[in-house]
Order: C-alpha cells, then structure tokens, then sequence
C-alpha cells in the first residue's frame, strides 16, 4: 500500500459516521442505500458524500443487482495497518523473547 493509499484510508477512517456505516456493512452486507443510511441524522445528500469517500479508499464496494445498488464493506485495505505497525512490532518482539529464551537456555 502506497503512503497515498494509506493516507486515503486513514482519512476515511477518520469520521465517526463513516466509522459507523462500516460497522452496519460489517454486520449486514448487502445493504441498499436506503437501509445502510437508515436512522442516520444527516441527509441523504451528506451521507452519499461519507459512502463516495470509502469507496474512494476502497472501503466501500458497491454491486448493482437489477435496479438496487448493494453495498459491501471490503476489508482488505483494513489489513493493510497491522501489516504495517504491529506485525512488523510482534516480529521484533518475537526475536526479542527467541533471543532471551536462548539466552536463559545457553546460561550456566
């Protein structure tokens, strides 16, 4: 993932509501336009603007089937930031802990 992909991402990721329609995909995938933004005290207008920000980060993919368009959370540039910070921290601490353990190991 390029910085420019991940700073689309983080931005995305950034906005409470933008937060909570992923959470509602999450739990419901396939949802039309009318049930995901359902209950939300914004506009339709303000929420189509939220959706057309996670599809821009790729967050967000939407299938049309007939005349409904359905919404899909994509999950895969979420696993790009443990890829990024905490694997690469449990690697470091992996080889840590292997080093002290040979360490204890090898002592008299």
């Amino acid at each position: 993932m390029t910085d420019d992909e991940l700073d689309l991402l983080l931005r995305a990721l950034a906005d409470v509501t933008r937060r909570r329609l992923l959470d509602r995909l999450r739990d419901a995938p396939g949802l039309t336009l009318t049930e995901l933004t359902a209950g939300f005290p914004q506009s339709r207008q303000a929420l189509s603007k939220h959706l057309a920000m996670l599809e821009s980060a790729d967050l967000l993919v939407a299938v049309w089937r007939g005349r409904e368009k359905l919404h899909y959370l994509n999950p895969v540039p979420l696993q790009a930031l443990p890829e990024r910070w905490v694997t690469t921290t449990a690697r470091e601490r992996s080889a840590a802990l292997a080093a002290l353990q040979r360490a204890l190991e090898d002592a008299p």
